[in-house]
């Protein structure tokens, strides 16, 4: 196996470190690069917190990895502790890896210049192939030569670091694009480097990174069309939400995952609503896939370990409604009726941004009901009593 080293603080890993990865495997011919993160880099001795954000470090780049399976993620240098020194970390990745030939050591341009002075320098030109990347402009005409044995990668330049995203974090500017959704996910949540996130209230289950693993199961189940219907759902949820002060993390989660079981064989259907303890009507049994929403509640709880009882609802009753619906429900309900792919009467729309919640609900209910009707469809005792609950209230 052809192998590279990456380096770095990787405080936060971005777009640019990826970038660099993938430029290197393409021109080296590399099969695979392992990204090293630093538990104290030598080179930023006065940086503060490196040591106590290693896990923090760690954890994005392995979020931000997923799924590709040119590039490793090794923490020796963190298991070390202590400053990382770059020729100690060569000999043990090449007594671990057994690489094929010399590894590739990227370093920046940089840092280039000053190599013949990092630690055993010599041994290191014994020990890897010295790959020197561009991460500056240099002036006009001028070229850097480096009194060592390396390779130049002509790659182009990103003007993305890491004390770049951490200063537009801290002060409140655009930063999401430059972050893998992973990485981004766990600074949010966790609240790194000074991000304030608006998150709505702390309730774990609606995490970023909780969200990121149902949204990827839902896009991995259900074709691309109803894919879009779930994510449609989802946003106008999450905008409902904040305009009726309900958490809109826990919209955009109960929208993502309304319809997960969508597709679902109708013998799982039956299975898993059995799960919830709630007796299946006749109608449900001669349409099981009226059963998706309640389906679809049960994997939260079992598979995902998620028990916000207002989106396990919302999500379990999102097709026919049920009396004494949260809020959330309610916003789940008009959401996945209303989002921006259905076909609809222009008044529902212009009604979620000028109506109450109630309002919006009732109206929403009745051309639910009147489709139903004009298509002879049975509508169940759960849809029948909302909305006479509701007409009441309209009064």
């Amino acid at each position: 196996m052809k192998l590279g080293i990456l380096g770095g603080s990787f405080n936060p890993v971005h777009y640019g470190h990826f970038f660099l990865a993938d430029t290197a495997i393409s021109t080296l011919k590399l099969d695979r690069v392992v990204m090293i993160p630093a538990f104290r880099s030598p080179f930023k001795l006065e940086a503060a917190g490196m040591e106590s954000g290693a896990k923090d470090r760690l954890d994005m780049l392995a979020a931000a990895v997923a799924g590709d399976s040119r590039l490793a993620i090794d923490d020796c240098e963190i298991k070390r502790e202590g400053v990382s020194y770059t020729v100690d970390t060569i000999e043990d990745i090449i007594a671990r890896y057994m690489p094929d030939g010399k590894p590739a050591l990227i370093i920046g341009d940089d840092l280039a210049a000053a190599f013949p002075k990092w630690r055993d320098s010599k041994k290191i030109l014994e020990l890897a192939d010295i790959v020197v990347a561009r991460r500056k402009n240099p002036a006009a005409g001028d070229s850097e030569v480096y009194p060592f044995a390396h390779t130049l990668i002509d790659n182009e330049i990103m003007e993305i670091s890491s004390q770049a995203v951490r200063d537009k974090i801290k002060n409140g500017l655009d930063w999401q694009s430059l972050v893998p959704a992973g990485a981004r996910a766990i600074i949010e949540d966790r609240r790194l480097y000074g991000c304030n996130a608006n998150t709505g209230n702390e309730d774990e289950d609606c995490s970023q990174a909780v969200i990121l693993r149902v949204e990827e199961e839902v896009r991995r189940c259900l074709t691309t069309e109803r894919f879009l219907h779930s994510r449609n759902t989802a946003l106008l949820a999450h905008d409902l939400c904040l305009r009726f002060g309900i958490n809109p993390k826990a919209g955009y989660l109960a929208g993502i995952a309304h319809d997960l079981c969508k597709q679902t064989d109708a013998k799982v259907l039956l299975k898993l609503a059995k799960e919830d303890g709630i007796p299946i009507t006749a109608l449900e049994k001669e349409k099981p896939n009226l059963l998706h929403g309640r389906a679809a509640a049960v994997l939260l709880k079992d598979h995902f370990c998620i028990h916000n009882k207002d989106v396990i609802d919302a999500v379990a009753f999102h097709t026919s409604g049920k009396e004494n619906m949260s809020p959330l429900g309610k916003v789940i309900y008009i959401a996945d009726k209303v989002e921006v792919s259905r076909n609809i009467d222009p008044f529902l729309r212009k009604l979620c941004v000028t109506g109450d919640l109630d309002s919006i609900l009732f109206a929403v209910l009745q051309k639910t009901i009147s489709k139903l009707q004009s298509r002879e469809l049975d509508l169940s005792e759960d849809t029948l009593r909302l909305f006479s609950k509701m007409k009441e209230r309209e009064r």
